[in-house]
């Protein structure tokens, strides 16, 4: 190593820019990595934890849909896969849906006809569910309030629709700091945004009124900074359904006794109900994994273009280092050294070149990942705190290590031939 760091230190200038390209394309390429394996292994880890073993959503529907077709007979649905499959301990039927939110303080300024300029309802997600039927699923922590206080679904009725709105509802904070609300507040829901100004007090006449029952943290299975809760026929109610014939959800979550008969739990279902498409949560971490893999092969591309760059750039270094040191190195060749050690020296030197750019794109990949994450983490709401878009494991820094000798030793293939190749006695006779 000796003659690889004489020659480095002879020109630290050009050393140092080789070394910092090669940092610079190994660093992007471990960033690009620790991306795709911190949002794989993050998601693996809520799927898991979420208690979501099976999710029921209508027929034809796939992983990828954009959308997601009404289930009829939701309420039916979540008494009856139980009866058909024993291993299911819980089927909850989920409506998620987009509503619109006025507060007290629009109220009173629609009564009073001085809405201020800007002064709207609020859009946002809503999902209805049974909240004393999510036993086993994850559901968001209540921060404050004591949350649904009555059991079941009032409303519902036993399918008569007829039993009285619970008028209970509990707001996220992002939401409830938009609104300006707390705990005991009146909110007003409405499936429709009003047309201006003037039209606030027919929208409030035709909103149902809700009081704030909890304020709870984010919620990730549902990716959305502002988002409400309500029971399951309330909200049909506000959106146009709440009759035994519009009794309909998005989705169901099924939480299974034994999760490790998913697969055979999924045929059951799907053949019990043919209305239904059976997701496990195996296909939805695979599509997980696709989605990723399509990222992280965009990011190796991208990596790839870098790492030639910089091997290039390598070389051209250690081409002009070899031909300025023609004369030492035929100097070796003429006191006995191989033209295999000679050409050694000059990998030796493209190695500690890779290196010093290792030791430079590493922290350089750890502190972008890092202020990348914060980013991403105070950009996208709905996510959990122990969430992270970025993951160093072994594997990643392996690949990091793995990239550096590469170009180190493809860097030095022809500069190190050249230096094999040299004439002795020409090079030794040269003024």
């Amino acid at each position: 190593m000796r003659y690889a760091w004489d020659a480095i230190r002879r020109r630290p200038g050009r050393s140092a820019l080789t070394s910092l390209g090669i940092g610079l394309s190994v660093g992007l390429v471990v960033l690009l990595l620790a991306i795709s394996a911190g949002v794989q292994a993050s998601a693996t880890e809520l799927a898991t934890a979420s208690g979501v073993d099976l999710i029921a959503a209508s027929a034809n529907t796939t992983i990828t849909t954009g959308s997601l077709p009404p289930i009829s007979h939701a309420h039916e649905l979540s008494r009856e896969i139980p009866a058909a499959d024993s291993n299911v301990a819980v089927a909850s039927p989920w409506l998620v849906s987009e509503v619109v939110f006025g507060n007290a303080s629009l109220w009173a300024a629609a009564n009073a006809s001085s809405v201020p300029a800007g002064w709207i309802p609020t859009g946002s997600g809503a999902v209805g569910w049974i909240p004393s039927d999510n036993t086993g699923i994850e559901v968001p922590s209540i921060y404050n309030g004591t949350g649904f206080t009555l059991p079941g679904d009032p409303h519902y009725a036993n399918g008569s629709y007829t039993g009285p709105l619970s008028h209970e509802i509990v707001l996220d904070q992002g939401l409830a700091t938009v609104l300006g609300v707390t705990v005991g507040d009146l909110v007003w829901v409405n499936s429709a945004q009003a047309a201006g100004p003037s039209s606030l007090e027919g929208w409030y006449a035709n909103s149902t009124p809700f009081r704030v029952v909890g304020v709870s943290g984010p919620f990730w299975l549902v990716p959305s900074a502002l988002l409400a809760f309500l029971y399951l026929s309330d909200l049909q109610s506000v959106v146009g359904g709440g009759t035994p014939s519009t009794d309909y959800a998005s989705l169901l979550l099924i939480h299974l006794v034994d999760p490790t008969t998913a697969s055979t739990d999924q045929s059951i279902i799907e053949s019990a109900f043919p209305s239904l498409t059976v997701i496990t949560l195996a296909q939805v971490l695979g599509a997980i994994q696709q989605a990723v893999n399509v990222y992280r092969t965009f990011g190796i591309l991208i990596g790839a273009v870098g790492i030639i760059v910089a091997a290039l750039f390598a070389t051209t270094v250690l081409q002009m280092s070899v031909d300025d040191r023609s004369r030492e190195l035929a100097l070796l060749r003429a006191i006995g050294y191989t033209r295999a050690r000679v050409g050694a020296f000059v990998a030796e030197e493209g190695l500690v070149l890779a290196a010093i750019g290792l030791a430079i794109g590493l922290p350089i990949a750890y502190v972008g990942a890092y202020e990348l994450n914060r980013f991403l983490l105070d950009l996208i709401g709905g996510l959990p705190v122990n969430f992270s878009f970025v993951a160093f494991n072994g594997g990643v820094i392996l690949f990091g290590v793995f990239l550096v000798l590469l170009i180190g030793l493809v860097a030095a293939i022809l500069p190190a031939a050249r230096a094999m190749a040299l004439p002795v006695a020409e090079e030794l006779r040269a003024p």
